[in-house]
């Protein structure tokens, strides 16, 4: 098998007839405040003055594509009172602390992204969990489209496995990585990047894909290689240039975070790519690919469509059924390398698709 890392598009496939939009630095800063200050406001307003920055915030035909069991929504009613009302009823103390806040244009849209927790204490039923009166980190992640200073389009995904992990319940198999809240970036300026160097941001985002395009790379499908040998074939894949040797890579609750690429394979990367072997990561591509400065980010609606072939991964015995997955990541360029990788993963979407429903397993318990 060739380790040649090939070059192809790796955007979404079915939009052809579009004008780059031409982002200048300032605006994105501008942008980034702006959206910063107003879920701000969604967060810490009193319930009556929700719908007030909701209508600042949103377009009021958004479309919202959120984490499992919300899924899919339309409309600025939905996204009161399907996301942020039941939240704000169930945290009423609610607080939002940003951990990365970077923005940029794709094509011919612009975006404001964010990791987030949505922090308060958790005193109301939330999608069907019952409260603990205890301190709860919603670990939040998106991807804003903006249009004339309004969200026309929204990707947001919360760990849901992560909220019932604090609220004492355990719905799945151990994780093979170490759970915990994700730390910001560890160069502190993660929330407040103001960059102004638009070759900086392109250096980034084209290191970025181009890691992900050697992930294209599959040592895993050559039928004559053991387990240990595709593990030692993943350590010495060509993904090791562009890792940082003190790499963190910071998974969904049920994944959990690991170090080094060494920890990265065995607690991911091997386990993933043998339970699904029949994969593709761009069938559809992503619908956002954006560079701010040191940092990067791209996502994927639905960004792999796979085959759950085996039980290495999560520990579930092969179903054979088709999977998409919803996938954001995050990546912070640190001395030439990737040094941080935040990879949301609606994990809870990932399970129900394979008949696993860990909402229905709490109500069991």
């Amino acid at each position: 098998m060739t380790n040649e890392i090939k070059t192809f598009d790796t955007g979404e496939k079915d939009r052809s007839n579009f004008i780059h939009v031409d982002l200048n630095p300032k605006k994105n800063i501008e942008n980034k405040k702006n959206f910063k200050n107003l879920f701000n406001k969604i967060a810490e307003c009193p319930i009556d003055d929700l719908d007030e920055y909701l209508k600042l915030t949103y377009h009021e035909e958004v479309e919202l594509n959120a984490f499992h069991p919300i899924n899919e929504i339309k409309g600025i009613d939905d996204v009161k009172n399907k996301l942020w009302r039941p939240i704000k009823n169930a945290l009423p103390d609610l607080e939002r602390r940003n951990n990365l806040v970077i923005g940029g244009a794709f094509r011919d849209k612009v975006f404001v992204s964010f990791i987030s927790h949505l922090t308060g204490t958790f005193v109301n039923e939330w999608l069907g969990i019952p409260p603990t009166n205890k301190t709860i980190f919603l670990r939040t992640c998106e991807a804003h489209q903006i249009t004339n200073n309004k969200i026309i389009k929204s990707y947001t995904l919360i760990d849901t496995v992560d909220f019932i992990r604090q609220a004492g319940h355990w719905p799945i198999n151990k994780s093979l990585g170490s759970e915990g809240m994700w730390p910001s970036p560890i160069t502190g300026d993660g929330e407040n990047n103001e960059n102004l160097d638009n070759d900086l941001s392109l250096r980034s985002l084209n290191q970025d894909l181009t890691m992900q395009r050697s992930l294209n790379i599959k040592p895993e499908t050559e039928p004559e290689l053991n387990i240990n040998e595709i593990r030692e074939k993943l350590i010495n894949h060509p993904q090791k240039n562009y890792w940082h040797p003190k790499m963190m890579w910071y998974g969904p609750s049920g994944i959990g975070t690991a170090r080094g690429l060494k920890g990265f394979v065995d607690h991911h990367q091997l386990p993933f790519r043998l339970t699904f072997k029949e994969r593709d990561y761009w069938k559809i591509g992503h619908y956002i690919e954006i560079g701010d400065g040191n940092y990067s980010m791209t996502g994927g609606w639905h960004s792999i469509e796979c085959v759950h072939g085996s039980n290495e991964w999560l520990g579930y015995k092969a179903t054979n059924k088709k999977v998409t997955m919803r996938v954001m990541d995050f990546y912070l360029h640190h001395e030439g390398l990737i040094r941080e990788n935040w990879v949301p993963i609606d994990i809870a979407h990932i399970l129900n698709q394979i008949g696993i429903d860990i909402f229905k397993l709490i109500h069991k318990k």
